[in-house]
């Protein structure tokens, strides 16, 4: 059970290996993009060009698809990013229980934006998590895990694209213990539990009056989605990209541009420190390098974002 491109690396190692994978369940095709098209899930286009039978049910719960889950019989069920919560009639169904490929290291950063939250909240390091599913929230028995560096310059979008390859690995891994009957599921220390709810638009707001390493770490965070803004002269103004200048200067009232950088971009001052807005995207436009914006728009210093 999967459904987007995180999902894709654990499925494909299932296709190649020397298991039977029965089916695969994943979302409806949905309406999406400026087209508003219909478009299938990445797990279900790799699921059909392998020739695995696939279901897409609008809810998983329901009767008629745990009538199939119990007449296939699985030994076990791997959900990788499913995007909808099992209910305990069909945790029960697999013999060897239902597996679940989590963006963290658990206890920490339990629900539905592990990625963006660690970043944001400035950790060094995360990870994947096997974990046998219960009928909580991520609450489930450890299996295996394991760790990545967080970059500097790491966003969300480079940092899923790591996790997305490890947790294929670690999912190997666990297969493979498992069949050999050498792993030990592990106790979650729920003391130790944090939590990363799922991100609104409204997330993206960057607040002057933080610090300015808390502010580079919204902006990769939220990158690519969904995506940090600031507003200027009552426009909003997207930005893309930032690097911490100086971690401790105090300069101006937080939010003022203090100064241009040549071809690089635009020093702003936080509640500490000053960071460099070096790519933003205004209305309607393209993402540009903010030195090419301060050429185009009207952009002061003095002035204050928002």
């Amino acid at each position: 059970m999967g459904t987007p491109d995180f999902a894709v690396p654990s499925l494909e190692f299932l296709i190649y290996s020397s298991h039977d994978l029965l089916c695969v369940i994943t979302q409806p095709d949905r309406v999406r993009g400026r087209g508003r098209k219909k478009m299938s899930p990445p797990v279900k286009v790799t699921a059909l060009e392998a020739g695995i039978k696939v279901l897409q049910p609008e809810k998983v719960n329901d009767e008629e698809v745990i009538n199939i889950l119990n007449e296939l019989e699985p030994d076990i069920i791997i959900v990788v990013a499913y995007g909808q919560i099992l209910s305990e009639n069909i945790l029960s169904i697999p013999k060897k229980g239902c597996i679940n490929v989590h963006a963290s290291l658990l206890p920490k950063y339990r629900g539905a934006a592990p990625i963006q939250w660690a970043i944001i909240n400035g950790e060094k390091e995360t990870g994947i998590t096997t974990m046998l599913m219960d009928k909580g929230m991520d609450t489930g028995d450890i299996l295996l895990q394991g760790k990545v560096e967080i970059l500097p310059g790491e966003t969300a979008g480079s940092l899923h694209d790591k996790l997305s390859i490890l947790g294929a690995n670690i999912l190997k891994q666990t297969i493979e213990q498992i069949e050999h009957g050498g792993l030990k599921p592990i106790k979650q220390d729920h003391t130790k539990a944090t939590y990363a709810p799922m991100l609104k638009k409204t997330d993206g707001l960057i607040k002057w009056d933080k610090e300015a390493d808390d502010i580079h770490n919204l902006v990769r965070g939220t990158n690519p989605w969904p995506g940090s803004y600031t507003f200027l002269n009552r426009r909003q103004l997207k930005i893309h990209k930032t690097e911490v200048y100086d971690s401790n200067a105090c300069k101006g009232e937080p939010g003022q541009i203090l100064s241009f950088e040549k071809d690089k971009g635009i020093l702003v001052s936080c509640k500490r420190g000053v960071i460099l807005i070096s790519s933003v995207q205004p209305p309607g436009k393209r993402e540009m390098n903010a030195w090419d914006y301060v050429l185009g728009y009207p952009v002061n210093i003095g002035s204050n974002f928002s």
